[in-house]
């Protein structure tokens, strides 16, 4: 009787949640699937079912295929800056260097940034006229330097440092705590053995951390 009564609490409790989701997550998205089949240009009132054509006209798009292969090289590079330098920080940040808690809420406070916050911190970083990059840029190289950051031919490049620069601290994160994992008598039984930092990196941190970076 216990248990049935638990069963009905938790419906009661769930169902309020569980109604929200349906109508904010559902029915939108389930509306939105509907949209691609109709000729709606987001603004008429008059949607007519006009079933693949949608699709077989983004298909016949040679835009379409380089904005998809562009989606690509983009993810597949952010994925891999992100990991490849967040695991570098985490496994410097572990091995007891000075300042260690500065730098850790250094490299997380972007993570708690919104994206709104984040795109003005480098629409003004990457400003061509007076922003702070080629400013230092000027500076450095002893005249004036205009690079359009957010031009055609450089604005994936700004895009994925920073997404980079914006994913470090979560993923630093995770990999931190799974490094404080480890055994520290493994590490220790390895220097006694001999074994430099970059052995034990190796043969004691990487394959025990592996799964968590799978």
């Amino acid at each position: 009787m216990e248990s049935k009564n638990k069963g009905k609490d938790f419906c009661i409790f769930a169902l309020p949640g569980m109604f929200c989701f349906f109508a904010v997550v559902i029915v939108p998205f389930l509306y939105g699937v509907y949209l691609t089949f109709t000729d709606w240009n987001g603004v008429a009132r008059d949607k007519n079912f006009i079933g693949f054509t949608n699709f077989i006209s983004v298909v016949q798009d040679k835009l379409f295929w380089s904005s998809l292969l562009l989606t690509f090289k983009y993810v597949i590079v952010v994925v891999i800056l992100v990991n490849v330098i967040a695991f570098a920080i985490a496994y410097l940040l572990t091995r007891g260097i000075k300042g260690q808690n500065f730098f850790r809420v250094i490299f997380y406070i972007p993570n708690i940034l919104s994206v709104v916050v984040i795109a003005g911190i480098f629409s003004a970083i990457y400003k061509p006229e007076n922003g702070m990059l080629n400013s230092v840029l000027s500076f450095l190289s002893g005249h004036d330097v205009m690079i359009l950051w957010k031009g055609q031919q450089m604005v994936v490049i700004s895009i994925i440092i920073a997404m980079v620069w914006q994913a470090i601290g979560y993923y630093m994160v995770m990999y931190m705590a799974s490094m404080a994992a480890v055994p520290m008598d493994l590490y220790e039984s390895a220097s006694l053995d001999g074994a430099g930092r970059i052995a034990q990196f190796f043969q004691i941190t990487l394959p025990l951390i592996w799964t968590n970076i799978r």
